[in-house]
């Protein structure tokens, strides 16, 4: 018997062990694999940054070229149009002198025949000359500009040029092991993600920052998000399908971004919240998530299509525009629909009039929160802390409400005489213009 049980030890000790070499070796591959897509993830970068810097110092000597030739065209055109402009009047002037010349010559030609001509016609001859050469002013010589009032051109040219171009081109571009930015985490919302980011260099001082996301099997980003914040609801995200998200940031006076954060997938398994269509006095959007009050006269409360507001979750109303306010006006969750209420200011259900009043089962508090505004945010935030035989108060559940509106926040019990796993969320305008969106 003691053989038998000393071999059951030795077998349970052996099958441990093997248990145990075998979960090292998975978290060995494991890790191997993280240092496979380590590695890949160095190689891809290293190589789309060669790519990236050829193309873009190709360009440059392109452009630098171009805009050379440009300005050497331009220069030499300068020196065409000077050279033009100078000559004119210098061909001007030698018309004038070799017409002067040419009748000069004529003038010699005369003279030499009268002096040399016939005795007989001699003196008519140089009566004639005479007249002649008084008539043509030969005092008077056209006047030929000095070489220091014409111009002698030059080409200036400013070797600091190259050194300024040569400072400028080695300070060009930098190569960076990492971005500035990193995607840190994802928060799944009815509907969207919540995505947060945070700088990890320490010595980067971002002035802005700029979200792009993608579905898994599209091409290109898009732009969700540009601004100062750390962190981005981003909507509109369909369920249970991956979307890749990326960060950049510019620094602090500087016009260029940085390079992207490394991608990170990201899903919501939470579905959409969605007002319930076909209520008269409201309009939807195509998505269901905004509701306007129209012009209808029909009063009533707008519910959510299901009750798909969980405990533990933080349901958001983004007030888009404002109408008139009235103090029936409400925001808020309840636990059943019930028709035949015009406002949420009743049993069953909290709520915040659009004048900051905070109502629980129907019954105003002595806390009241700012009045909503074009842009107001209210959020709803639940836990249980209580869940069992009835209290004093004659309920036996209990859930803390905390509601938040323009920096300000009421918090208080609500006790119901059910347990509640999901709620409706609803809202109440007395008068058109009003229109919120739900997340």
């Amino acid at each position: 018997m003691e053989v038998e049980a000393e071999t059951r030890l030795l077998l349970q000790e052996a099958r441990e062990s093997i248990e145990a070499a075998q979960s090292y070796r998975r978290e060995l591959e494991q890790r191997l694999r993280g240092l496979q897509q380590a590695r890949k993830q160095i190689r891809e970068s290293a190589t789309l940054t060669r790519d990236v810097l050829e193309q873009h110092f190709n360009d440059l000597k392109g452009t630098l070229k171009k805009l050379l030739d440009e300005r050497m065209m331009s220069l030499l055109q300068e020196v065409d149009a000077i050279e033009q402009e100078s000559i004119k009047p210098l061909d001007e002037c030698q018309k004038l002198i070799e017409h002067g010349i040419s009748t000069a010559d004529d003038l010699l030609r005369e003279g030499e025949s009268a002096v040399h001509g016939d005795v007989g016609q001699q003196n008519e001859k140089l009566v004639t000359f005479t007249k002649k050469a008084l008539h043509i002013q030969l005092d008077s010589l056209p006047e030929v500009p000095s070489l220091v009032d014409v111009p002698c051109l030059s080409a200036q040219l400013d070797d600091c040029l190259l050194t300024i171009l040569k400072n400028q081109i080695f300070r060009h571009g930098t190569v960076a092991s990492r971005p500035p930015v990193q995607l840190e985490e994802f928060v799944e919302k009815p509907g969207g993600i919540l995505v947060r980011w945070c700088k990890v260099d320490d010595d980067f001082v971002p002035q802005d920052y700029r979200l792009q996301y993608r579905k898994s099997t599209a091409s290109h980003f898009e732009d969700v998000y540009v601004g100062s914040e750390t962190e981005f609801i981003v909507l509109h995200i369909d369920p249970n399908v991956d979307y890749q998200f990326r960060v950049c940031a510019r620094g602090d006076g500087r016009q260029e971004w940085s390079p992207w954060s490394v991608p990170q997938m990201g899903r919501t398994t939470l579905v959409p919240h969605e007002w319930t269509p076909g209520l008269e006095g409201y309009s939807l959007s195509s998505r269901r998530n905004i509701a306007l009050r129209n012009d209808s006269q029909s009063p009533g409360v707008l519910y959510s299509k299901a009750p798909t507001y969980f405990c533990g979750q933080t349901l958001t109303f983004r007030i888009e525009t404002v109408g008139q306010p009235d103090r029936r006006d409400s925001l808020g969750v309840c636990v059943e629909q019930q028709n035949g209420y015009d406002s949420l200011q009743r049993d069953k259900a909290v709520c915040i009039s659009t004048n900051g009043a905070v109502f629980v089962n129907g019954k105003e508090m002595t806390n009241q929160l700012p009045a909503v505004t074009s842009g107001s945010t209210v959020t709803f935030d639940m836990e249980v802390v209580q869940l069992g035989p009835s209290s004093s108060e004659g309920g036996n559940f209990k859930l803390r409400v905390t509601i938040s509106s323009n920096n300000r926040e009421v918090v208080f019990d609500w006790v119901l005489d059910q347990c509640c796993v999901s709620l409706y969320f609803g809202c109440s305008f007395s008068y058109p213009g009003w229109k919120v969106l739900v997340f």
